[in-house]
């Protein structure tokens, strides 16, 4: 997956707090990819909810840093 490919739909997902598991849907049309599974108030759940998923690659964690700046894992 590019990074920069989902930027902007990765930044509109981001939540203000906590984290969102986002998945992606290859068949939809760019700029729609993304979509979101669950939100977690803790990373570890978001984690442990992304390695219960049968193709980890296809999801991943998005959250705001302790600086406000955008991560994705």
């Amino acid at each position: 997956m590019s990074n920069n490919k989902f930027e902007k739909e990765k930044i509109k997902m981001t939540p203000e707090t906590g984290f969102n598991l986002v998945g992606i849907d290859y068949f939809e049309n760019p700029g729609n990819q993304l979509y979101i599974v669950e939100h977690f108030d803790m990373y570890q759940d978001a984690l442990t909810a992304k390695k219960d998923r049968k193709i980890q690659d296809e999801y991943f964690i998005l959250y705001k840093d302790q600086n406000n700046e955008f991560c994705s894992r």
